[in-house]
């Protein structure tokens, strides 16, 4: 076994940094770490939270922190950031937001850039949880980007969906049905302390009647005002009920998971700019799409790439 993995087993904080780091570099000696580590993975109740900006998602992510160390338990959290247009980093407002957190052992906080991934969360994001896993937290939080038709990837990685949304949102909470409607399995209203938390209460409602898909499930309904820590305690119930009645289908879930490994894997062996330049060749009609996939694909299968 890894050095640093049985660091990590034993709770060590500055390895689970440090193979935090390796996670997101997406180096050969964190494949190696977490082949170590993924037998003792499988344990703690990983929950996304989505929503628009500005819905409050860092501050219910805090305050649910906050709920949860009171019951003792250790804490991840992921925040996924959009990227910096300079750095490519990880703007780090989560980190901002947090920050009283930083002296308790119990809470790992982690922020990741997306650096131009869609759907909400970064690269590395599952190897990141199922190293936050391995590592003894019993409940890991991840915070996504925002929410929108792609979001569903965070289906592929988390236990409980929790969708924020807050009053005021009007026609957005139409233009977000499809998307919402599939990925959501706890919603929390926020800010309900403003006008219209009622009204989009029975907005959610009437539209969870008439979706396909949602008659054999109930998905909670909870308004918090964060800011005030109300609600939380509700909220929390209505995760821990969810997690608690839900039996997810390990292989169906790891089929989505090892589709999407193999996505990425394909994609970092091929350069930026070579990408690039197929792509300028597309654009400018010189080369067609199905001729630029037919040649990588020619290569991964002279080369074999993938064993």
């Amino acid at each position: 076994m890894h050095p640093l993995a049985q660091r990590i087993l034993q709770g060590d904080l500055r390895a689970i940094a440090r193979a935090a780091t390796a996670v997101e570099n997406r180096t050969a000696e964190a494949e190696q770490i977490l082949r170590d580590l993924f037998p003792h993975t499988g344990h703690a109740a990983i929950v996304g939270i989505t929503g628009p900006p500005g819905a409050g998602k860092s501050t219910l992510v805090d305050q649910f922190a906050r709920q949860l160390r009171t019951a003792r338990q250790n804490i991840g959290i992921i925040a996924v950031d959009p990227s910096s247009p300079f750095s490519g980093g990880a703007l780090l407002g989560d980190r901002i937001r947090m920050q009283h957190h930083h002296a308790d052992p119990g809470v790992f906080i982690r922020s990741m850039a997306t650096r131009g991934h869609l759907g909400g969360l970064a690269r590395g994001t599952l190897e990141m949880a199922l190293l936050l896993d391995a590592a003894g937290r019993n409940t890991i939080l991840v915070e996504t980007v925002g929410v929108g038709q792609d979001e569903i990837e965070i289906t592929r990685l988390a236990d409980v969906t929790v969708v924020v949304l807050v009053p005021g949102m009007g026609d957005d909470v139409q233009a977000i049905k499809a998307g919402i409607m599939e990925i959501a399995d706890v919603f929390v209203i926020n800010k309900s302390d403003l006008p219209g938390a009622s009204r989009l209460e029975q907005e959610l409602k009437a539209m969870l009647s008439t979706s396909p898909g949602n008659s054999e499930r109930e998905i909670p309904i909870v308004q918090t005002v964060a800011g005030e820590g109300k609600g939380i305690d509700a909220a929390l119930d209505a995760i821990h009920a969810v997690h608690s009645a839900r039996k997810r289908d390990g292989v169906q879930l790891w089929q989505a998971r090892l589709r999407e490994m193999i996505r990425e894997r394909i994609l970092d062996l091929l350069p930026f700019s070579e990408i690039e330049a197929a792509a300028r060749a597309v654009a400018s009609r010189q080369s067609d799409p199905y001729s630029e996939v037919a040649k990588w694909m020619q290569r991964f299968q002279r080369s074999g790439p993938l064993r």
